[in-house]
């Protein structure tokens, strides 16, 4: 007898296919689902580092890089022009304050001494002359006067015994007022011969001293051209370190050319360059360290350069105390400069993170160090170390502060 076979539903029969078309709906649903939700990221905690936000003491500092330098560099310019004769001072050798450094040469400057030599001679001879001249005339106006006074006072002594010859009656009137009226005539002529005589001794006294102040100029004239010959040797204008010498010889140098330098190393500079960010904040007078060999030595500023080049500006500081041994010109040290006292502030180390973000957000880690998640933030004030946290933040909380060039965009972090 035949066996009915009953037809199986069509769920039975078709089952592989629903199971299949479910599971596909499944993960479609579940693709979309992170499409639309926040990005995440897996990421070995082995290739970032996580720091803990602190309450801790924040110094504001800047650390740059400084040149040793010498406190004082002097440039040799030459006062007189010339060939360069000879070549004394050798570049690196110490000097002395008068140390001949180079010898020039200068025809021109020797001729024009010679003609300033013959001009003073002239003007020597010319003063004689004069003064001899001027000695015998002031001999006969003397004697001139001498002359006047003589007949002054005999014509007073002959006027005088005209009157008492008149009171005795040996003359009459008539021969007393003939003698008074040549007597007044020869007393009023002897005033102005004195007065020409007192006239003509003064003009050749004046005269007499422009003579010599002329003769005085013409000798400070050739006193300075022969000063100018002694410019012909250059000299240390200080002592130090000759650091160069310029010129060959032979050479053509031009009045006022600089043709050397001369460095002072009895005390030594710190030279470097700080962003125009900070050109606001930095003073003469402020502290800085240096810190080499595990050892301290202070500095402070002495010179801001205001002049911004290439969003840079240059700043020059001195060792307020002991130096260390082995400084030398050329010699780079580390230099920390003091932009103000240590506070206590919410802090996080320095990271690569303030690159990507503009220091705008952070990635925060969960208690349980599982994940991170972007969470915004305002930073404050930073040194080499450290950024100062103003808000977003609080002390203990856990933060990823590198790897940031590796995130993309991803909204979380999920940590392995």
């Amino acid at each position: 007898m035949d066996i009915k076979i009953e037809k199986k539903p069509w769920y039975i029969r078709h089952r592989y296919y629903l199971l299949g078309g479910t599971a596909f709906v499944i993960f479609l649903i579940y693709v979309i689902s992170l499409s639309f939700g926040p990005r995440k990221l897996r990421i070995e905690t082995d290739n970032i580092q996580i720091a803990e936000v602190k309450n801790d003491k924040f110094m504001e500092y800047v650390d740059v890089e400084g040149l040793v330098q010498p406190i004082l560099t002097i440039k040799i310019n030459t006062r007189e022009a010339g060939s360069v004769e000879r070549i004394i001072g050798e570049e690196g050798t110490m000097m002395e304050k008068g140390d001949s450094i180079l010898v020039l040469s200068n025809p021109d400057l020797l001729r024009s001494i010679e003609d300033q030599r013959d001009e003073w001679e002239k003007q020597r001879i010319t003063y004689k002359e004069k003064e001899i001249e001027m000695e015998q005339k002031s001999l006969t106006l003397k004697q001139q006067t001498l002359q006047t006074q003589y007949e002054m006072n005999r014509l007073t002594k002959s006027f005088t015994l005209d009157k008492e010859e008149y009171k005795m009656g040996i003359k009459s009137k008539a021969q007393l007022e003939v003698s008074e009226d040549e007597y007044n005539y020869k007393l009023q002529n002897s005033a102005l011969q004195m007065e020409s005589l007192r006239h003509d001794s003064a003009v050749t006294l004046i005269r007499k001293d422009l003579l010599k102040n002329d003769l005085e100029r013409e000798q400070k004239k050739f006193t300075r051209s022969l000063e100018r010959m002694n410019n012909l040797v250059v000299t240390a204008p200080i002592a130090g370190q000759l650091s160069f010498v310029k010129v060959t010889p032979g050479q053509q140098v031009a009045s006022g050319e600089s043709i050397a330098e001369i460095k002072v190393l009895d005390q030594y500079k710190i030279h470097t360059s700080l962003s125009e960010y900070y050109i606001d904040r930095i003073t003469t007078g402020l502290p800085a360290t240096i810190n080499y060999q595990g050892k301290r030595y202070p500095l402070k500023i002495t010179k801001v350069v205001p002049e911004v080049k290439d969003r840079m500006f240059d700043v020059d500081l001195i060792f307020t105390g002991e130096m260390p041994d082995n400084v030398r010109v050329g010699k780079s040290f580390r230099v920390q400069i003091e932009l103000g006292q240590p506070e206590q502030a919410i802090v996080i180390p320095r990271g690569n993170f303030y690159q990507v973000t503009g220091g705008q957000w952070v990635y925060k880690v969960n208690a349980s160090k599982t994940k991170a998640i972007k969470v915004p933030l305002t930073i404050g004030r930073q040194n080499p170390q450290q950024y100062e946290i103003t808000e977003g933040l609080q002390p203990g909380e856990l933060v990823v502060v590198t790897g940031y060039d590796t995130f993309g965009d991803a909204e979380e972090l999920i940590l392995k």
